[in-house]
């Protein structure tokens, strides 16, 4: 398999694993009680880092990507906190913020909107 198809597989699981990782992510936030949706969640960060993981190593690691993915782990772990204080019923006004500029920043540095 040529590298310009695989780095194009990769592309695609990536863009649809943040889509789908978002939809997941507010269903288990909705939907406390259940746990399937959280482990879907789960199932598509892995997905996500994966399939990152591999872009990076394919383009050989630029640093806007490589900052772009230490931004996407901290996402993960502010996903995460929310999920766990909202199962405890602890505040989470902070921790949605972070995670709306951080998703933002992601984002926009995806679409090659921020740049540098």
């Amino acid at each position: 398999m040529d590298s310009e198809r695989l780095f194009n597989i990769f592309y695609q699981i990536h863009a649809g694993s943040w889509a789908i990782l978002v939809i997941f992510f507010l269903l288990t936030c909705f939907l406390r009680k259940q746990k399937v949706t959280g482990m879907i969640t789960r199932l598509f960060y892995v997905l996500m880092l994966v399939s990152g993981a591999g872009m990076l190593y394919m383009l050989g690691f630029p640093m806007m990507y490589v900052i772009k993915g230490i931004l996407a782990v901290a996402l993960i772990a502010f996903m995460e906190m929310i999920q766990g204080r909202l199962r405890r019923g602890e505040p989470t006004l902070i921790h949605w913020v972070v995670m709306v500029i951080l998703l933002a920043l992601i984002v926009l540095m995806g679409f090659g909107v921020i740049a540098f």
